[in-house]
């Protein structure tokens, strides 16, 4: 237990600085204080997006990195995954009032403008609330057709990684 990043037991929600976004739903964070920083990978909660060398992965990745690079982020970490990432939901200030209060929901702003999945998997680890708000932004996207579901028969990220083992000598 000792070797989880200290975020993830933390109870309450922590403020950091986002300084990097690897891919559709994942980002380093630096938090704490001047001289006694803390960086930590976050994976974020709830949903899936495309990998780097999938079609839309470099697209899902820069609507991340335009929501949240170079931007103080409010972390909701409850848990730690199999790849020692923070799990979490991340939360921001809208582009509408940068210095405002963090009310936007990341993760389903990556669903809503079709850059990520809704991941049904983990829903569970979702509040009820969440869980439709979720389910209703994957709707819309695929009814307007945006981001990644103006794809004929894009091929969510979990079907992707399973093809690549399968492949593999």
């Amino acid at each position: 237990m000792l070797s989880l990043p200290v975020l993830a037991q933390a109870a309450e929600p922590r403020t950091c600085l986002v300084v990097g976004v690897s891919d559709g739903d994942t980002i380093t964070a630096r938090c704490g204080a001047a001289g006694d920083y803390e960086q930590i990978k976050v994976r974020f909660n709830g949903i899936d997006a495309p990998e780097r060398k999938q079609p839309f992965g470099q697209r899902s990745k820069e609507a991340l990195s335009d929501l949240v690079y170079m931007k103080e982020a409010q972390l909701d970490c409850p848990k730690v995954d199999r790849y020692g990432r923070s799990v979490c939901k991340v939360m921001v200030a809208p582009a509408s009032a940068p210095a405002g209060r963090k009310t936007l929901d990341v993760g389903l702003a990556m669903v809503t403008l079709g850059m990520a999945w809704w991941y049904r998997a983990y829903s569970r680890e979702q509040t009820a609330e969440e869980r439709g708000q979720y389910e209703f932004a994957e709707f819309e996207a695929k009814a307007k057709r945006v981001g990644l579901w103006r794809d004929e028969d894009p091929m969510p990220p979990w079907n992707w990684r399973q093809m690549g083992r399968t492949e593999r000598p």
